[in-house]
């Protein structure tokens, strides 16, 4: 099923596997309005489509995103009270949805990088569950070359990966690093030479496992990766609670007893 979200980002799903493509390739894909506004009702609508499994995200053309337009969106001053104000009682504003959103999406998401990936669109990859890329993608959080700081969602997502030290380093020194450094600080899943076919085989590879626990699982890291013991403990037996005994818990339970023809439900529990 292939659906336009916008001219800015294409969705296409196809057996269980969403592919979202930035489409911005004549600006690097940077972040413009649109493409902010897109990149967020895209990760909402994949929010509620159960029947996905996994999510290969991906640029078209020679970035994955080269971050945010500034010159396009400092055109209007009104665009960074869109960008920062919080409407009722939401967690993020629009900047930190193109980013924090894919963490929300219960399928997991798989970033395949190229080219560049630089401010905004660092972040957006950090948001998704896992990062590929090819050795010579450019990485920076390069906010502080226009006077600013990281605000797309930064600080929830990079504390799971690196000790502050370093994070503090790359981000007041905006320095260029590439997809092999990236991946000895522990900012990268893998380094490949085609990110994107690579993270195809991987999402086939988790489309083929419970939808219910690999959901859960993302759930539950997210959740209790940095919390407190007892937070953490209580996840655990929520999300068992949700899943043990359904349909597609018995079904993994039979395709593993030597009953391999048995097929998971379309419909998460999540």
């Amino acid at each position: 099923m292939a659906n336009n979200q916008s001219d800015r980002v294409l969705l296409d799903i196809d057996r269980g596997i969403a592919t979202v493509t930035l489409n911005r390739p004549d600006k690097y894909n940077g972040l413009d309005m649109p493409m902010f506004e897109a990149i967020a009702a895209t990760a909402r609508r994949l929010r509620k489509e159960r029947q996905v499994r996994a999510i290969v995200l991906k640029g078209n053309g020679e970035a994955f995103c080269s971050g945010l337009d500034v010159k396009g969106v400092s055109r209007k001053p009104v665009n960074f009270l869109k960008l920062l104000v919080k409407p009722g009682r939401r967690i993020s504003n629009l900047a930190q949805d193109v980013g924090y959103l894919w963490r929300e999406v219960p399928a997991p998401v798989i970033a395949a990088t190229h080219g560049y990936c630089f401010g905004g669109g660092f972040q957006i990859a950090l948001g998704a569950d896992f990062r590929y890329t090819t050795p010579d993608c450019e990485f920076s959080i390069m906010e502080a070359k226009w006077g600013l700081i990281p605000d797309m969602s930064l600080t929830v997502t990079l504390p799971e990966l690196i000790p502050i030290d370093l994070a503090k380093e790359l981000t007041m020194t905006a320095r260029r690093f590439d997809g092999n450094e990236a991946k000895a600080m522990g900012l990268v899943t893998r380094v490949c030479d085609d990110p994107v076919a690579e993270a195809y085989t991987f999402a086939e590879t988790l489309a083929q496992q419970s939808p219910d626990a690999v959901a859960a699982a993302k759930l539950l890291f997210n959740r209790a990766w940095q919390a407190d013991d007892k937070t953490s403990l209580d996840w655990e037996t929520r999300l068992q609670k949700k899943i043990i005994a359904r349909a597609n818990q018995r079904t993994a339970i039979a395709r593993n007893s030597g009953q391999p023809d048995r097929e998971y439900a379309d419909r998460r529990v999540f």
